[in-house]
């Protein structure tokens, strides 16, 4: 069996190990795979890998041999799952793999945004605090979380790992969910509206998945709901929010902060206006990152594959 990985580089830059896939079939890895690359290094293959690949209905077609796609990564939105199915073609993802690597990365953006710690870092290393006429300094303000009110888009793993992680700051937390308000954890809120937990919250995480319905969720209109002290997370997916009325909003002091770990379009252009937007700090989509999460996601693709070899095939999303 040809098992073709198309752009592994990001899963596994070189701290991990492919020997458990390459111990199914006849295994080629590709850092990466461009388009017009992608033709040649599929052909003949019965399984290809890909993270962020595009695999069009029109390559599908074109692929006779083809027989499982395994994404490594949780979202699929780059396969097209309708072409797929219509071959017969086995698509499986990565659930749940990064789930408290990302609920951190929430947290590690709203205590550098609350306390600055970065900012204070450097001016220590730049020798402000030597020459401070006072035992302390700081020169943005300070906020305390406890007391605060949180509210979480989309209440998944992530979400609901968040909302825990909020609760033991002393957070208020509602949730923004299709969930009944009884199948909810104690002390979450179930918010009655959008539009009622943006404008309440101190804080908006969002943990949605990216649909028809919730690209530009966060738009102009709803950020004006924001109150002028809030802070926007978002670690889920980039064209949630539309970034010229962020980037407005923050430059306009309409809200306080934004932390993102995504962007609509990755690596972004050097025009996006939010990468000089006040008070907007920006991560290059590494939440998912760490070792223990990607080792997690390569034990779990190679489980993937396997249980299909075996005839069982489990995280298919086709």
């Amino acid at each position: 069996m040809k098992i073709v990985v198309l752009d592994g580089y990001a899963a596994n830059p070189g701290d991990l190990s492919w020997d458990g896939i390459k111990a199914l079939g006849d295994c080629v890895v590709y850092e990466r795979t461009s388009p017009p690359q992608l033709m040649e290094r599929a052909a003949g293959a019965q399984v290809l890998l890909t993270n962020k690949t595009v695999l069009s209905a029109e390559a599908i077609r074109a692929l006779p041999d083809l027989r499982y796609i395994g994404v490594l990564a949780t979202g699929y939105n780059i396969v097209d799952i309708d072409a797929a199915r219509s071959r017969g073609i086995v698509v499986t993802n990565i659930p749940s793999y990064s789930t408290d690597s990302v609920a951190q990365m929430v947290f590690a953006h709203l205590l550098n945004i609350a306390l600055h710690v970065e900012h204070h870092a450097e001016a220590v290393r730049s020798g402000r605090w030597c020459a401070s006429k006072d035992f302390c300094f700081w020169d943005t303000p300070l906020i305390e979380l406890s007391g605060k009110r949180m509210g979480i888009v989309g209440f998944g793993h992530i979400g609901s790992r968040t909302a825990r992680i909020a609760q033991s700051f002393g957070l208020h937390v509602d949730a923004w969910t299709s969930k009944p308000a009884s199948q909810l954890p104690p002390g979450i809120h179930k918010a009655e509206t959008l539009d009622e937990l943006f404008a309440q919250c101190d804080i908006v995480s969002l943990h949605c998945p990216l649909t028809p319905e919730t690209q530009n969720l966060v738009d102009k209109r709803r950020l004006s709901l924001m109150k002028p002290s809030a802070i926007l997370i978002n670690t889920s997916r980039g064209p949630l929010i539309d970034e010229q009325a962020l980037a407005d909003a923050l430059n306009e002091e309409r809200i306080y902060a934004a932390g993102l770990d995504v962007l609509s379009a990755e690596p972004p252009r050097p025009d996006n206006p939010l990468l000089d937007a006040r008070n907007c700090f920006i991560t290059p989509h590494i939440a998912w990152a760490s070792q223990d999460a990607r080792t997690r996601l390569m034990q779990i693709a190679t489980d993937n594959l396997r249980s299909w070899l075996q005839g069982q095939a489990k995280n298919n999303v086709a």
